[in-house]
């Protein structure tokens, strides 16, 4: 009887699989066919939400307000074709405020205030950047994004997430900061109390409110609309009652053409100007990778991202974006999610986000000059809380004291230095970690293992630290290893460390693997101890254990 019901659930197993794989969405035109109406919903609900961030992201980088909107528009109708994800909607990102801000300030000076004096020269370093990026893709170097600890890369958000709150704080309060530096604005807030501006305060204040209560209203109609779009819902007509000063309110200018600034390349022979490339290029692409695995991970259909072909994409889109005057691009994690969560097919719904985004810029120009600056820079502290929370803190702390160690040094690096001095500092105080605990120096980037074969199964046993700096080695050889192979097990009693990183990075290969009818399973973990009760902590040989 057990074998005639284990026949019966194997074949509704492969039935079940079977409708899936005819359920998955067809791609190019076909896709559009067949599934446009979804697609145009989620893309117009995404829009919704990327209006009002891409002004507010351009403003806080130091750009022209509709330098976002135009990246946002490129990368809905342009990289959304050429691209390698399904689901994912790309333009600018909140945590590459920070590199265009200092890169439009060292190379002239950001924001109005200047006259944009930096503004075409940082476009000229996003436009060699995007080249850049788009070389990552064609040498086939998108399996990097593995190579980042994660406590690094955690505490480079987290630290974007401060900057953020200390800069668009004053913002918020209708002020200009005097002091240079984040640590001096920080200690400046206190004393520019007095010069607080009431009208952009309330309507701050006003936004802040409205961001945190509309995830806790559950009426239809209020959930329908994006929270950003109740915070301009709110401030447009709160503005006008206030009768806010013009130079509290978006400008735009008086014809779009004049919208389309370009690059220039007189200071390609400084410093400041390859700083800005090599920061654009690295923290572009560590994020669009990230980002593009995140939403992988969410896709209903369990469709994955070609990494090196969407380098390429948002690469090629990013400088045309700052070749016509737009923000550096990346894959937008927060943006894409809701692209999910409104129902998108296909990358056909990221092409009617960037196209809904070019009717507002069109014919919408008017309605958003309305818009109070604070409202703006609301949404943008919002943001930054979020990726600098104390969940985040909490989180990390549970994973293990070392991991907390390597994600404070990151951020407090970072807040004294820049974005890549911080990560190089988080990254090597990881490997420091990793050598106290045991790691020997021929092991730190290549990954040893032997492998056996027990009628149909497939043992392989890693031999001594398994960490972040030789997953890619371990990857590559498994991969060659499991082709063909039905029963994988994976055998510890030779390992004598396994990190947070590399275990996240093993728990997604072993989904995949389950995913595509591959059994897997680890075995001989006894000899080991995790530093905490967090289920991927990292885990050391026992003192004296065989």
């Amino acid at each position: 009887m057990s074998s005639i019901t284990n026949s019966i659930l194997i074949r509704k197993k492969g039935r079940e699989e079977q409708t899936m794989k005819n359920s998955i969405p067809k791609t190019g035109l076909k896709g559009l066919k067949e599934n446009w109406k979804d697609d145009l919903q989620a893309g117009f609900s995404v829009s919704l939400i990327a209006l009002p961030l891409c002004l507010g992201i351009s403003l806080a980088s130091g750009f022209p307000p509709v330098a976002g909107i135009l990246t946002a528009i490129v990368g809905g109708l342009l990289v959304s074709r050429i691209g390698g994800s399904f689901v994912t909607i790309n333009g600018p990102a909140a945590g590459l405020i920070v590199i265009s801000l200092g890169a439009a300030t060292d190379l002239g000076g950001a924001g109005e205030a200047t006259g944009y004096a930096g503004y075409p020269h940082a476009l000229g370093a996003i436009v060699v950047a995007g080249v850049f990026m788009a070389l990552f893709g064609l040498l086939k170097v998108g399996k990097l994004g593995d190579f980042f600890p994660s406590a690094a890369v955690h505490g480079m958000l987290a630290a974007i997430g401060i900057i953020i709150i200390i800069k668009q704080l004053y913002d918020a309060f209708g002020i200009k900061a005097e002091s240079k530096g984040i640590i001096n604005q920080l200690l400046e807030i206190p004393t520019r109390i007095p010069d607080i501006n009431s009208s952009a305060a309330i309507v701050a204040g006003v936004s802040l409110l409205t961001l945190i209560v509309h995830p806790m209203l559950k009426v239809k109609f209020i959930k329908a609309i994006p929270a950003p779009m109740w915070v301009l819902i709110f401030a447009i007509p709160l503005g006008m009652a206030l009768d806010m000063d013009g130079s509290l309110l978006v400008n735009l200018p008086d014809n779009l053409s004049e919208s389309i600034v370009f690059p220039s390349f007189e200071k390609i022979g400084e410093s400041a100007f390859w700083v800005g490339v090599t920061g654009f290029a690295l923290v572009s692409a560590i994020e669009s990778l990230l980002s593009a695995l995140a939403v992988d991970s969410q896709d209903p259909y369990n469709r994955k991202t070609n990494l090196d072909k969407d380098l390429v994409g948002v690469g090629a889109g990013s400088s045309i974006a700052a070749a016509i005057g737009g923000l550096p691009m990346i894959a937008e994690i927060v943006r894409s999610s809701a692209n999910i969560n409104n129902g998108a097919k296909t990358s056909w719904a990221n092409f009617f986000h960037g196209s809904f985004l070019l009717i507002y810029l069109v014919i919408g120009a008017a309605v958003i000059e309305l818009i109070p600056l604070s409202a703006l820079a609301a949404m943008l502290v919002f943001t930054g809380f979020r990726l600098a929370s104390p969940k985040e803190f909490k989180h990390m702390y549970a994973i293990g004291k070392g991991q907390f160690l390597i994600f404070l040094t990151t951020i407090v690096t970072v807040l004294f230095t820049d974005l890549l001095i911080g990560i190089a500092a988080g990254i090597v105080l990881k490997i420091i970690i990793q050598i106290i605990y045991g790691a020997k120096l021929n092991n730190l980037f290549v990954s040893r293992l032997s492998s056996s074969l027990e009628e149909d199964k497939l043992i392989i046993t890693p031999i001594g630290a398994l960490i972040f700096s030789n997953y890619l080695s371990f990857k590559s050889q498994v991969l060659k290893l499991i082709e063909g192979q039905k029963v994988v097990e994976f055998d510890f009693s030779d390992v004598t460390l396994v990190d947070h990183t590399f275990q996240t990075h093993l728990a997604g290969l072993m989904k995949n693997w389950e995913e595509q009818g591959i059994k897997v399973d680890k075995i001989n973990l006894g000899h080991m101890r995790s530093v905490s009760n967090y289920d991927t902590a990292p885990k050391v040989k026992i003192k004296g254990a065989k």
